[in-house]
């Protein structure tokens, strides 16, 4: 009888607009009202209303007890209830376009899930520089000597990519994509694969390179920082905090060094498309703001909403491919593999730049 109802809610749910949902104030009173004044007579009402309470609170606390959270007081616990309500008839509305055919990824609820959209923005720490590391650099170029790009790259697959890692409540994606791209072209060139210190990032590459730690920065000036100080810390000597510290770097704990990055034409999938094929995993950083993102479960994204000059995120680009669904990037996030489809979203390739992919791409020299 519960999951009868439950279907009953979220069917009913998934009918309504955003608008309607967004402009609630989601106490139990008015979704019992909205749901079940609208699409079923008041002696089914009366009979269900207990139940679907008490369904809203399972599913809460299943939520809170498989994420691990919690909340200084009623009133908050609360707070949180009625954002997860929200985002969960969002994530419905969805997955029932998606079941029609509308839209070719699912969402599902995840850990971000009671977050308010400005919260969940905090994690998305990617900045542009203001000095223009690019005038100096020496854009990548096709090699002349390779044939046609495979129609598949996974370099998980040739040992080139670390776990997903987990930057946590810190800003720092910028410093999990610069080293996911130079953990890749340490192994290019020396056959070892070493996980390295995005603390190490976090901590000593701070004003001086227009980053600041867990309040964002930016990759391509991480590289600058690991040239200049000629080396960063493997992970083990150097862990991840998930916060601002002091800086540590010790010259005997280096995992690895760079000369510098070469950055990819701006807006040019092809030649990203190339490098990825040729080098190895890329620094690309996206528009991640949105609810489809935060939400994402699988399949191929995109989001027509998307900017593609207005970036917030900073990734990974470990391969490409072609599925039912069409053309896709296969990108790591540093979110952990329980978000997406084991921690990697597959992104829409070949469709004007999803999300700004290629806007700011590069891989560092080593």
């Amino acid at each position: 009888m519960q999951l009868f109802v439950l279907s009953l809610l979220l069917a009913a749910a998934a009918a309504m607009s955003i608008q309607d949902i967004s402009t609630n104030k989601w106490n139990a009173f008015k979704i019992r009202n909205i749901v079940f004044g609208s699409y079923y007579p008041p002696i089914t009402s009366a009979v269900i209303t207990n139940s679907y309470e008490d369904l809203v609170k399972q599913e809460w606390n299943n939520f809170k007890l498989k994420y691990n959270k919690s909340y200084d007081s009623e009133d908050s616990d609360n707070v949180r209830m009625n954002i997860f309500i929200e985002n969960k008839i969002k994530t419905e509305q969805h997955n029932a376009r998606y079941a029609r055919g509308e839209v070719k990824f699912q969402q599902e609820i995840n850990k971000f899930s009671d977050m308010l959209p400005s919260e969940y923005r905090k994690l998305l720490g990617y900045r542009r520089s203001p000095r223009d590391l690019r005038k100096k650099a020496s854009y990548y170029l096709r090699p002349a000597n390779v044939g046609d790009d495979p129609d598949k790259v996974d370099w998980r697959d040739k040992g080139y990519v670390t776990d997903v890692k987990n930057q946590g409540h810190c800003g720092s994606c910028w410093a999990f994509s610069a080293t996911g791209a130079l953990e890749g072209q340490t192994f290019r060139k020396t056959g070892k694969l070493v996980s390295l210190s995005e603390q190490n990032l976090i901590d000593c590459a701070g004003s001086k390179y227009y980053n600041n730690g867990c309040q964002g920065g930016n990759s391509e000036e991480s590289f600058q920082y690991i040239h200049d100080n000629n080396g960063i810390d493997t992970e083990d000597s150097y862990p991840y905090e998930a916060q601002d510290d002091q800086c540590r770097y010790s010259a005997k704990n280096e995992g690895a060094e760079d000369t510098g990055f070469t950055p990819i034409t701006e807006g040019d999938e092809d030649a990203l498309k190339s490098a990825v094929s040729t080098v190895g995993p890329v620094s690309v950083a996206i528009d991640a703001s949105h609810h489809s993102f935060q939400q994402y479960k699988g399949g191929l994204y995109s989001e027509p909403a998307c900017s593609t000059s207005d970036l917030d995120h900073a990734v990974l680009v470990v391969g490409y491919g072609t599925d039912d669904d069409g053309d896709y990037w296969l990108v790591k996030n540093s979110w952990g593999e329980d978000w997406g489809e084991s921690g990697y979203v597959k992104m829409a390739r070949n469709q004007n730049n999803m999300c700004g992919i290629a806007t700011e791409a590069s891989y560092p020299n080593v």
